[in-house]
């Protein structure tokens, strides 16, 4: 993979998705590292926890294979990045912004960092335009305004893959003018349940203006911790710098939720619900 630079071997621990590299000098928080194994397999990973002789590494394919006394450790010096650009619209991508589809890799657009940049809310506009869903119960009774969150809750058995698709195709901005697209992310879903996604946009006829970001069921959880931090990264992108209205729409949640658990309990923090 053409590893340069200094080079850590070994590890000092290795508990669930979590690496403890030790000795190590000017690593800084949420820094990108390549771990690789005794298969020669390149890894991705980034820094949790560091100390001043300690990092401790969350690797996003898992630890399944690395051994102790064998493993490699790089650090890149830059948080994790992720290019962003127009032509990724109408596009399919794996939880970790890669096209899962058979279109090319992307060569255009911008390098930007995961973590986004803060906002100063007392610069935002007055929320009060509203985004038609197409759903009576949202329009009507608790509608969705452009620059606000609105979650929805779901029991076991309810439609809540068929709901989420048909928001996708029916969303539009209230007032005329504008650029509108639609960034979609799933995560931890089912093979058949992103097949859907899938094709459900593509028979609404808004593949299009969508970008779907697809986190699978058997993809690493670690991955479902960054997945909508990527996708929010294009739509901050469409946005602010494209001047597009753009409408995120997640799910499940629960997922994302469970791999925060699962880090947490690795790293030995008081268990939470």
């Amino acid at each position: 993979m053409g590893i340069s630079g200094v080079i850590y071997k070994g590890l000092s621990g290795v508990t669930g998705p979590l690496i403890v590299v030790e000795d190590v000098k000017d690593v800084g928080y949420g820094e990108l590292a390549e771990v690789v194994g005794p298969d020669g397999r390149t890894r991705r990973g980034m820094v949790l926890e560091v100390g001043e002789r300690f990092a401790v590494v969350q690797v996003f394919q898992g630890t399944s294979g690395l051994s102790a006394s064998e493993t490699r450790v790089r650090f890149l010096g830059r948080p994790l990045q992720v290019r962003v650009s127009e032509e990724m619209l109408g596009r399919t991508f794996n939880g970790v912004g890669e096209p899962m589809d058979d279109g090319p890799q992307l060569l255009s657009g911008e390098v930007r960092d995961v973590h986004g940049s803060a906002i100063n809310p007392a610069s935002r506009d007055y929320p009060y335009d509203w985004v038609q869903t197409g759903i009576s119960a949202i329009d009507g009774l608790n509608t969705l305004v452009r620059g606000q969150k609105l979650p929805l809750f779901s029991g076991g058995g309810l439609p809540h893959n068929r709901l989420a698709a048909q928001i996708v195709r029916q969303a539009r901005i209230s007032e005329e003018g504008g650029d509108f697209a639609v960034v979609f992310v799933g995560i931890g879903v089912k093979h058949d349940d992103a097949r859907f996604f899938v094709e459900s946009f593509e028979r609404g006829g808004v593949a299009a203006q969508v970008a779907a970001f697809l986190n699978l069921a058997d993809d690493p959880p670690e991955e479902r911790i960054v997945t909508p931090r990527i996708a929010l990264t294009l739509a901050e992108y469409l946005a602010f710098e494209r001047d597009f209205h753009v409408l995120v729409v997640m799910l499940d949640m629960t997922n994302y939720c469970e791999a925060l658990r699962e880090r947490a309990s690795s790293r030995g923090e008081v268990p939470s619900r």
